[in-house]
């Protein structure tokens, strides 16, 4: 699949806002995280990105089928992702360098990502069409 990048390299004026008003929710769950880092889990676990790209996406028109395929694909890639939240405090208490154990988990996370897009390509769910 070849990606238009001029299209997607090209900023309007609400893309700008997008970019703001996304920034704001990060930075303030940072915030947050700073007083009360329990807090900021659960803010981080809602799934903010994914309703935010929802609303965008129903701001631009897009089609009703194009916003499920969204959800239900975020559902399918949030999956391989879930083992890095034990994994890596593991490996922190384990004494490992915050670096490496990044690095550790982003090699695992890819690996399980890689491995359910094989796996639901035999159940008929594609989530990587060719």
């Amino acid at each position: 699949m070849k990606l238009p990048w001029s299209s997607l390299l090209s900023f309007s004026a609400v893309d700008v806002v997008k970019i703001l008003v996304t920034a704001l929710i990060i930075v303030l769950v940072n915030k947050i995280q700073l007083v009360n880092d329990r807090l900021s889990a659960l803010l981080i676990a809602l799934p903010f990105t994914s309703l935010i790209a929802m609303i965008w996406m129903h701001q631009e028109k897009q089609s009703t089928t194009r916003i499920a395929n969204h959800a239900e694909g975020t559902f399918w890639f949030v999956l391989p992702t879930l083992p890095m939240f034990l994994v890596f405090p593991f490996l922190l208490r384990q004494g490992w360098g915050f670096w490496p154990a990044l690095l550790a988990n982003c090699v695992m996370t890819i690996a399980l990502f890689w491995l359910t897009v094989i796996t639901l390509r035999k159940f008929g769910i594609d989530l990587m069409p060719k």
